[in-house]
């Protein structure tokens, strides 16, 4: 497909999404009520534009589209902080599912998430928030006297005669983890084993979930315990499959922030244009203008360390490290920095619960520790090697943090991580 039809139909499709959001999406709605998201507001996202399935084979009833198609969703969402199982499900379970699930789990889950009747989380990570190699949950073999009670096995859309295993332990910040159908969870059976993936219902005995109460309102985190559940294994996880689905979730996150940093300038541009001092628009004094131009220079980074990432992201091997380090640090102190100057350049008016400044706010911060800190990526290029793996002597340690072998690191990332400080003013 040419380069240009591919950009008129992201454009055509950035144009329905938004169409469709300005009249349904209603924020203060969803922040009143139980759910985390508005579900007649995904439904009609997928029923009427398929944005459940983009990146889902045809086969299982998706678009098989490109992970650009879903930035543009991302993007869309991001400017008006719509809540959606977009990113759990979507993105990360649908990619775990298709990394690690063989064709007759694929072809019984995906279908669900492709027409939005169903949503899966991950449980994935611990309370430390780095979504690393080491899952938070621990598997082990069931006995001999056959599986535990609370089972996912014993389901009847669980497969006949399925591999399982018995699973404990707490994940945190689990997108849509309190409201989802599905728990995929990666669990190793030890230190040294690879992990694997595992499907759980989510109201088998011995599941418990609870909202987090995240500081963003509006983006649903839920911390999971297991207490001796059996999942139905999947497939295995090697670690690289585990780094390429956080990768791929972390560059639609950074469209989405940079979403919200497009709509957050844009409103704050139009205040200052409104906003009247010593008979004149504040938007007009010199000071004003220079934070606008630096708030506009921030927004304009954001998008080219963006689009950077997801062309890469088109290649099989998924986005380039690099890439999504500097969309993850870029994307994430540009939204701080213009969240932070509509509260400024708004005065008290930006401070009140009915303005929707705070909201943006709270949606900076709260997207810059997902998926890591940003550091967290700049300091894993120093030990990847050109394949994207640990230098031959490094190591993980317990916090699952990378280590690299003495006198190995990898040529040209201190470049890197220098860099991308110096473009987002870090």
């Amino acid at each position: 497909m040419p380069a240009e039809d591919g950009e008129a139909e992201r454009e055509a499709l950035r144009e329905a999404v938004r169409g469709l959001l300005a009249k349904h999406s209603d924020i203060r709605a969803v922040m009143a009520s139980r759910d985390g998201y508005d579900p007649a507001v995904w439904s009609k996202l997928s029923e009427q534009i398929g944005v459940a399935g983009l990146t889902i084979p045809e086969k299982y009833g998706g678009a098989g589209a490109g992970l650009a198609e879903v930035g543009v969703v991302a993007h869309e969402l991001g400017r008006t902080l719509t809540p959606s199982p977009l990113l759990g499900s979507s993105v990360l379970a649908a990619r775990l599912i298709g990394e690690a699930a063989g064709e007759p789990d694929r072809a019984r889950l995906l279908p669900g998430l492709a027409d939005g009747s169903r949503v899966a989380a991950v449980a994935w990570t611990g309370e430390d928030g780095r979504w690393s190699d080491r899952p938070a949950v621990t598997a082990r073999r069931g006995g001999a006297d056959g599986p535990v009670p609370n089972s996912a096995a014993s389901n009847s859309a669980a497969p006949d005669g399925a591999a399982s295993a018995v699973l404990s332990g707490t994940a945190a910040y689990v997108l849509d983890g309190d409201e989802a159908d599905t728990l995929l969870v990666p669990a190793a059976e030890g230190e040294q084993a690879r992990p694997a993936l595992y499907e759980v219902d989510a109201g088998a005995a011995g599941v418990s979930r609870r909202d987090a109460e995240a500081l963003d309102p509006l983006r649903r985190l839920a911390t999971v315990t297991l207490s001796d559940v059996t999942g139905t294994r999947l497939g295995e996880l090697p670690a690289p499959a585990l780094r390429r689905a956080r990768a791929e979730a972390v560059v639609v996150l950074a469209a989405e922030q940079t979403g919200a940093a497009e709509r957050a300038l844009e409103l704050t541009v139009e205040y200052t244009l409104q906003r009247r001092q010593f008979g004149r628009p504040i938007g007009s004094f010199q000071a004003v203008k220079h934070r606008l131009a630096d708030a506009f220079v921030r927004l304009e980074t954001a998008r080219s360390a963006c689009h950077s990432a997801f062309a890469s992201a088109a290649g099989c091997s998924g986005p380039d490290d690099e890439d999504v380090a500097v969309a993850k640090v870029v994307c994430s102190e540009s939204l701080q920095h213009i969240a932070a100057e509509m509260i400024q350049l708004h005065g008290g008016i930006a401070i009140t619960w009915e303005h929707d400044a705070h909201l943006y706010f709270k949606r900076a911060h709260g997207s810059a520790a997902l998926f890591g800190r940003p550091q967290r990526y700049l300091d894993e290029l120093r030990y990847l090697d050109d394949q994207g793996h640990l230098d031959d002597q490094g190591h993980v340690d317990e916090a699952g943090v990378a280590v690299p072998a003495p006198g190995s690191r990898r040529a040209g990332s201190q470049d890197v991580v220098t860099g991308a400080a110096d473009v987002s003013g870090g």
